[in-house]
């Protein structure tokens, strides 16, 4: 396979005709075709262009349309009612339709032209501000990879290929348009994007473009948290989170991203590697199925291995259980959130899904009943699950606890010790060694007053 990037000032284009592509309006939303034909119909070029183009080529169904064309965004709202202009960094026209946005840019140009409209602000390399119009070739050019650079024409139904897009469809390889270390400078997050892509897509990346991971992934830091935390939401929650986060290790960017789950793996934790993995596998699967998923859970997953060793640390200085939990949480999620913003109301559930993995081990019946009743106790419960490769003590503590609640809450309630040194030949009582596990010395009875 050719490894090597196109970097040609002049792209050289190649229309494909309908009768030679796959492309069809019935995979088209309705809302993106509308705003296609309102601005041919004004006059002015319109085009479905990037993933949306890339996915239909692909035999896929995409689920966002975003559309290019030469009308400024000012222009744009004149002809759509329902259309509002958001962004700074990059000026973009929102066009609702319903729950449904389709997004329309204005081609945006290299800026090097005199009497180029717009302005470009760039900082140490990254562009901070690019709102310069230009032309649809040099539009082709400002894009990242090459198979999103390719335009699907609302007036005669072709596909306009300006960088050898169509043939990394059929080598099914991603390539970076133009030179690699100052396409990444200008947006770190391009690497993320190229790990994702590849993921998704099942292609391999071009060897050129993972070349600088290693020396460009420190900037990654630099990015917005809140821009990361949107890119983690597309990489692992998207239905191909078990994908990307074996090509995001492959390709050296998983501890620019989240380092304390890189340091946990590197320690060589296979029971932790296989709860990651098996997280990761299960939420995809919800995905595929149509069921809903949280990212709480899933960060929960990726930060346990640094989470647990933190907590063990704590409590074999001699910290108190609870507090030790409470402060390793603390320290993870705050490392955390300095590269992925995480909003609080996730990071309260992970600590809550950490914090209820010790109670699991308690199996008195006040503190059964009582986890039973936790709002966070079915996300705890399936966490437990996962953590069945750790110890044949966990995995035994799971199916307790899996039996537990398939039992009438009197049956159940019966069956538990009221104290922690009774209950071991009940049906309903834990396994003897994860009962030991955490066993807390049974505290002194006060005498009665005489």
């Amino acid at each position: 396979m050719n490894s090597e990037t196109r970097n040609d000032a002049r792209p050289a284009l190649r229309i494909i005709p309908r009768e030679q592509h796959t492309i069809s309006r019935k995979n088209i939303s309705k809302a993106a075709l509308r705003v296609l034909y309102r601005l041919n119909e004004a006059g002015y070029d319109a085009f479905l262009v990037g993933g949306a183009v890339r996915d239909l080529l692909l035999g896929g169904r995409p689920k966002d349309f975003d559309v290019a064309t030469n009308a400024t965004p000012d222009e744009v709202k004149k002809l759509f009612r329902n259309c509002r202009l958001i962004g700074r960094r990059f000026r973009l026209a929102h066009v609702v339709f319903g729950p449904e946005i389709i997004e329309v840019a204005t081609f945006r140009g290299t800026g090097e032209e005199e009497g180029a409209e717009g302005e470009r602000h760039i900082v140490d390399g990254r562009i901070v501000r690019d709102n310069v119009w230009g032309t649809i070739e040099e539009d082709a050019l400002r894009r990242d990879f090459r198979v999103n650079a390719m335009y699907y024409d609302i007036s005669d139904f072709s596909v306009r290929d300006y960088v050898g897009g169509m043939q990394d469809l059929q080598d099914r390889v991603l390539r970076l348009i133009g030179e690699p270390v100052t396409r990444y400078r200008e947006d770190p997050v391009r690497m993320l994007r190229a790990a994702r892509l590849a993921a998704k897509l099942g292609f391999s990346i071009d060897t050129a473009a993972t070349a600088p991971f290693e020396e460009l992934g420190p900037l990654l830091a630099e990015a917005a948290p809140a821009r990361l935390f949107d890119e983690s939401l597309k990489m692992f929650l998207s239905g191909h989170g078990l994908k990307s986060f074996r090509m995001l290790e492959q390709c050296g960017l998983l501890k620019f991203l989240f380092p304390a789950t890189a340091r946990a793996l590197k320690r060589g934790d296979e029971a932790l590697r296989a709860l990651v993995e098996q997280g990761l596998a299960n939420t995809d699967a919800r995905v595929a199925e149509g069921k809903s998923v949280t990212p709480a859970f899933l960060f929960a997953v990726l930060l346990w291995g640094e989470v647990r060793d933190v907590a063990q640390q704590q409590i074999a200085r001699g910290k108190d259980g609870n507090e030790a939990w409470a402060r390793a949480a603390l320290q993870v999620v705050g490392e955390q959130c300095q590269r992925v913003a995480i909003p609080r109301r996730f990071t309260f559930t992970m600590e809550e899904i950490w914090s209820l993995q010790p109670r699991f081990e308690q199996v008195q019946r006040k503190k059964v009943l009582r986890l039973l009743a936790h709002p966070r106790f079915r996300a705890a419960f399936d966490f437990l699950l996962l953590r069945a490769h750790e110890s044949p003590a966990i995995r035994e503590l799971g199916l307790w606890w899996d039996h537990a609640q398939q039992l009438p809450h009197d049956t159940l309630a019966a069956a538990l010790p009221v104290h922690e040194s009774g209950g071991n030949d009940h049906e309903a009582s834990a396994p003897a060694s994860a009962a030991r596990k955490r066993r807390r010395r049974k505290p002194a009875t006060k005498s009665k007053p005489a």
